[in-house]
């Protein structure tokens, strides 16, 4: 099949006017690939808590955009000089659009390089996204999919799964070590808990959330601890189980006003807590961090190769993702009830192309 056999127009689920609904539109089918360009048929597009941001105005979007920057499918086209992808690879997207290859960051070290600030942005962001029925993405920053990863687990991992999964290596903690994930039943909380078990890691769960407790401990959280309790409480409760010195480094996935600071309060004095959440301010009170050497490191999505790796984790330890499974572009008003009603534990997906799902399905391979 080449681009002349595919649609020219197509459904998505665009941005048109900020803190307004999503509206689904028929819009142009991307044909005009770039050397590096992959397009792919989209089979599952996910949601993330970044969409709203990119719906309120935060990164003053260039509107109409198409939401999701989690998505996952079938390449149908290639640029010419793509020689790592062809057409029928299972293919997770890449965020990162047209990275400049110059800059202190992409010159390296390897993981800097999707911080590049002359790249033409991120998609679902600042370009396209992947609630659409084609996606064009950047094949040096997609990946294939092991075998036995499904679309349905690997569109999450996109973003969700990219970011904690850098989040817990960024310390670079041993085997038998304690982390800590404070906001640990989301979306990114169980993703994490269970990339950390998979690493050998010794992991309490913080949730203020029944839902959230309860998905951390179906995740397989060692100790799962209720936020409500507040952060006095909780700072004992993880010092029962970690000689009185608490853990090795913490992952702050939560808004919560006193996130940070419980965060910070649980690592053990010279320890690092890793800043994933995005509030307006990261409020820590200074004894938290000063007087106890605690390192905090902002951490965004992971590289193209930490990205490969963590495809090798999922598809090895089998680890799955918590999902809420629309099916359409036309039920993502339904989607984006659940999420904000506050009750959903895990990831909203929205099953673009049922006809890659069915194929899966009707595979040999018991797939996760």
């Amino acid at each position: 099949m080449g681009l002349s056999d595919l649609p020219d127009k197509m459904q998505a689920i665009q941005v048109v006017e900020y803190n307004k609904p999503y509206e689904i539109r028929t819009v142009p089918v991307p044909k005009a690939l770039g050397p590096y360009d992959l397009l792919l048929k989209t089979a599952v597009g996910s949601y993330c808590h970044t969409d709203s941001m990119v719906q309120s105005g935060v990164f003053g979007t260039s509107l109409p955009c198409t939401a999701s920057h989690e998505g996952a499918g079938t390449v149908v086209a290639v640029g010419d000089s793509v020689n790592d992808f062809k057409e029928g690879d299972r293919v997770m997207a890449g965020l990162l659009r047209n990275a400049c290859g110059k800059c202190g960051d992409c010159l390296g070290p390897e993981n800097y390089r999707q911080y590049c600030r002359n790249s033409d942005g991120y998609i679902g962001v600042t370009t396209q996204g992947a609630f659409a029925e084609y996606v064009l993405v950047d094949a040096r920053w997609a990946a294939k999919l092991p075998d036995r990863v499904s679309f349905g687990t690997a569109a999450p991992l996109a973003c969700a799964g990219c970011t904690v999964f850098r989040g817990v290596i960024l310390p670079e903690l041993k085997a038998g070590e304690w982390i800590a994930l404070v906001g640990s039943g989301g979306g990114l909380g169980h993703l994490g808990i269970q990339f950390a078990k998979a690493l050998g890691l010794m992991v309490v769960g913080i949730d203020a959330r029944d839902e959230g407790l309860a998905l951390s401990k179906e995740a397989g959280a060692d100790v799962v601890v209720d936020a409500r309790k507040g952060k006095d409480e909780v700072v004992k409760e993880v010092h029962k189980v970690t000689n009185g010195e608490g853990v090795h480094a913490a992952i702050n996935l939560s808004e919560a006003k006193d996130a940070a600071a419980t965060a910070c309060a649980i690592t053990k004095m010279h320890g690092t807590m890793v800043q994933i959440a995005q509030p307006t301010e990261v409020c820590i009170p200074f004894a938290e961090y000063i007087f106890r050497d605690i390192r905090v490191r902002g951490s965004l999505i992971c590289s193209r190769e930490e990205a490969k790796r963590m495809l090798d984790v999922v598809a090895e330890h089998r680890i799955s993702v918590k999902t809420n499974p629309f099916n359409g572009l036309n039920e993502i008003t339904e989607l984006t009830e659940l999420v904000h009603g506050g009750k959903m534990a895990g990831k909203g997906i929205i099953i673009v192309d049922p006809e890659q799902i069915e194929r899966e399905k009707q595979s040999d391979l018991e797939m996760v």
